[in-house]
């Protein structure tokens, strides 16, 4: 069946949410779309003119079957009929050869602006800095990725040639028909609306259950999502109740279900009410035309011919009755993703920005102040599922850090959580910008130079090593991506966790499963480090990277790092105190501000803040029923590294 004849094609075009017309489309979109699309110029011309030769071609059948009937059967020439007969069946291959010829055109372009602009939205999105991800939802972006660039694709493959194949086929249908006969021709017309103002009274009701079935879809991918990674599992077995999470599950699921039924519904309704007026036509065009050709007014091929352009008509009329809705569903799908587009990365280069020299590794904090960025600096409204951003400006987190790091040492960073220790260790490698003083390496402000240098020369193992659900030599590639296997063992071997990836079945080649579930904490920590050694840094940032071992597992992943750490500048947070007594020099956090700077026996010797956390965590323990004096005697456990 042609493009915008059925049914089905009408019923799509009617589901979809007509508010999109309200939509004020930002100055430059459709110029930008143009400019999207100049690349697949001489496709879409190619494509264009098989649209208008298509079209032409279902127009002219009918003329040749009103030929052959008055021309040929009426006068009894044979040999004429099986002629234009002829002509008919290689039209017939004809329009099937365009057809084709259209399709792949029609996937050339799509698939062109699919890939295209998927590549552009995902390398877009992964030049957005931290603070970006903190605030986005995932499967808002993901949307993004996915249907919206599926939507701004029909722009040119379905939106395009549905509106230009039924423009020009009502077109070319309306004047044969006029030439044909004017009377019958707006006779037939007459019932038109009979099928298009219903359509359009259900047209709101449609979109509103699609809109619906949209959204719970969505609520119940978004439960599967929680509920089927590990912690999400983990946490509904222990917290959860089975049938209560069946039972809501089983309520959305009923209502997609309910409007699954509806929607099937209001598509046979829509394809049979067609069907039904065309039939109406067809029968009122043979009532009065019969009349006339039974008094000689008019030509029998004439009236087959009309009753055969009848069911070309009315599906292009009908969905040009929408066109506006579909047209502005593409575009809104174009700009959603330009919205994307359009959100310059709060972390990029600066003009001129300079690669960090081989060597460097003098870190300086010179008066720095920082806050978080607010929501309107790196983040969308859409992208939050919210209706505006909100406007309140963070407060500052850091205030006047001034501390400097020479090459080699290993500096710590102690204090209660929330002091800013994790802040301090993440503008070293620019997750963030300062917003007053300056972070230097080397000498050079951080923010001259380009992030692909800085970044190869500062590792980071965090608190919670994460893990892609790949294997563990692809994790470990994804630090150095052409390292060798003999390089990633010594690595391992290092981290202290060799023997363990050796007892595996698999070895390098095991899956670690999701954010590296498979493994315990341990030993994902200790994979992680093992990463950090691989590549190799000049600087090194170890934010708890010794959070999740067990006593054993620490004392060897912290020779491990003692011996990697050897030549390198180093930061270690940690609220552990035995894993940094041994640092060059400890600054102790505390609300934005370094309150004290020393090594362990000074600070200890002095006094404050630190001997408190030190109190406090070595603090000898009464075991239950014990003599009160017995405890007071005790002394505190060993420490060191």
């Amino acid at each position: 069946m042609r493009p915008g004849t059925d049914g089905w094609s009408t019923m799509r075009t009617f589901q979809q949410d007509r508010s999109v017309t309200r939509t004020s489309l930002r100055p430059g979109t459709l110029r930008r779309i143009v400019a999207f699309a100049r690349p697949h110029r001489r496709q879409l011309a190619y494509f264009l003119a098989l649209i208008v030769l298509s079209s032409a071609v279902g127009a002219v059948v009918p003329m040749i079957f009103k030929t052959i009937i008055d021309d040929g059967i009426v006068r009894h020439r044979v040999g004429f009929v099986q002629a234009l007969a002829a002509v008919v069946a290689g039209l017939a291959f004809l329009d099937a050869g365009l057809s084709l010829a259209q399709r792949w055109f029609s996937a050339r372009i799509g698939e062109g602006l699919i890939y295209e602009m998927r590549s552009q939205v995902f390398r877009h999105v992964q030049c957005q800095p931290l603070a970006f991800f903190t605030r986005t939802q995932t499967g808002a972006l993901i949307s993004r990725l996915n249907n919206d660039v599926l939507g701004a694709q029909s722009a040119f493959t379905n939106t395009l040639s549905s509106v230009l194949s039924n423009i020009l086929s009502a077109g070319f249908v309306l004047a044969a028909m006029l030439v044909l006969s004017w009377r019958i021709t707006l006779v037939s017309l007459v019932l038109l609306p009979v099928f298009i103002i219903p359509a359009r009274l259900l047209a709101p009701r449609l979109a509103r259950l699609t809109r619906e079935s949209y959204g719970l879809n969505a609520e119940m991918n978004t439960t599967m999502t929680e509920r089927f990674n590990v912690s999400g599992a983990m946490l509904a077995q222990l917290y959860g109740s089975a049938e209560r999470e069946d039972e809501n599950f089983r309520v959305r699921a009923g209502r997609v279900r309910d409007i699954g039924v509806t929607q099937a519904m209001y598509g046979r309704i829509f394809f049979v009410s067609l069907t039904l007026v065309a039939s109406l036509a067809t029968a009122i065009v043979y009532g009065i035309g019969g009349r006339f050709a039974a008094q000689g007014s008019l030509e029998v091929g004439t009236l087959v011919a009309l009753t055969a352009y009848l069911g070309r008509l009315y599906g292009p009329l009908t969905q040009l009755s929408n066109v506006h809705v579909d047209v502005m569903t593409a575009l809104v799908s174009f700009e959603r993703v330009f919205e994307v587009l359009d959100l310059e990365p709060a972390i990029a280069d600066r003009p001129g920005a300079v690669d960090l020299p081989a060597g460097a590794a003098t870190i300086e904090f010179d008066h720095v102040g920082f806050r978080y960025p607010a929501a309107d600096e790196v983040s969308l409204a859409s992208l939050e599922s919210v209706a505006v951003l909100d406007p309140r400006v963070p407060t500052p987190v850091l205030h006047d850090v001034t501390f400097r790091v020479e090459p080699g040492q290993v500096i710590a960073l102690v204090g209660p959580s929330g002091a800013g220790k994790t802040t301090i260790s993440q503008l070293v490698p620019r997750m963030y910008d300062v917003r007053s003083g300056s972070v230097r390496i080397g000498g050079h402000d951080v923010r001259d130079l380009t992030l692909r240098s800085l970044r190869s020369a500062v590792g980071v193992v965090t608190q919670d090593a994460h893990l892609f659900h790949d294997t563990i030599r692809a994790n470990l590639a994804f630090a150095r991506a052409d390292a060798s296997d003999e390089q990633m063992w010594t690595a391992l071997d290092a981290a202290r966790i060799g023997p363990l990836v050796r007892s595996l079945p698999d070895g390098l080649d095991t899956v670690v499963g999701d954010r590296g579930y498979r493994l315990s904490g341990g030993e994902k920590q200790r994979l992680a480090i093992a990463r950090l050694l691989l590549r190799e840094p000049g600087i090194v940032v170890l934010d708890e990277a010794t959070a999740h071992l067990d006593s054993e597992s620490e004392a060897g992943v912290q020779q491990a790092l003692t011996a990697a750490l050897v030549g390198r500048t180093s930061l270690v947070i940690a609220h552990r105190l035995s894993t940094v007594r041994d640092a060059d020099r400890i600054l102790v956090v505390d609300d934005g501000r370094i309150v004290q700077s020393g090594t362990h026996e000074e600070l200890l010797a002095r006094g404050g803040l630190y001997a408190e956390l030190y109190r406090t965590q070595f603090a000898p323990v009464t075991p239950v029923g014990a003599d009160a004096g017995w405890a007071e005697g005790a002394s505190a456990p060993p420490v060191g590294v």
